[in-house]
């Protein structure tokens, strides 16, 4: 039996992998762990240079999770700028405000809000996020449509996405999902093990 406990393991953490892909559901605060975890294909770094913000600008982050995206950003759209977090999970909001506290000058206004369903009005923001957020989603094509009606002509969305997440979405999915909601796929930072998309709303 000892022989066959490898294979066994790695078939039943295929098969839970295979599961959670196929049954998509916000991840609940209980994994918040992974959502901290620094990834390698889905950096800051990357996520800045796909988004290029600027001082100034009104900015959404969709799915924020517990902030690790949105507060380091709320510094540098700066004082004459904004960002919002909205996430369904009062948890996560809770640690947004944690963290942002612990960075002066990072100012994040915290919303509890389904992605399918953002109150806001049309054209409210110069740019948008989900990263690890869009197959968490029930219907993908209404979170980018609704993504795509509060985001101004002109702005732009970016979806970041890991190869190894059971929620993951492969860019060629997201490319066909994003044409289908309106939106312009522009450009993309990363490739195999996870990658930064750049969206942009038509003028």
């Amino acid at each position: 039996m000892q022989r066959w406990a490898p294979g066994l393991a790695i078939l039943a953490g295929a098969g839970l992998w295979w599961w959670w892909r196929m049954h998509p559901t916000s991840r609940p605060f209980a994994q918040r762990v992974w959502v901290d975890v620094r990834h390698p294909f889905v950096t800051q770094a990357r996520m800045r240079r796909a988004l290029g913000p600027r001082a100034g600008e009104r900015m959404l982050a969709i799915g924020a999770g517990s902030g690790r995206y949105a507060v380091p950003l709320a510094g540098v759209v700066g004082d004459s700028g904004s960002v919002v977090a909205v996430d369904l999970h009062a948890d996560m909001l809770h640690l947004v405000r944690r963290r942002a506290r612990r960075l002066p000058g990072a100012r994040v206004l915290v919303l509890a809000a389904d992605a399918t369903a953002l109150p806001f009005p049309a054209d409210r923001f110069d740019g948008a996020w989900m990263v690890s957020v869009l197959g968490q989603v029930p219907d993908e094509r209404a979170a980018l449509a609704e993504a795509r009606r509060v985001v101004r002509p002109g702005g732009r969305l970016v979806v970041g996405e890991l190869a190894y997440d059971p929620h993951g979405v492969f860019f060629h999915r997201l490319r066909e999902e994003a044409r289908s909601a309106g939106l312009v796929v522009e450009s993309r930072v990363g490739r195999w093990g996870g990658y930064f998309a750049r969206l942009t709303v038509p003028r």
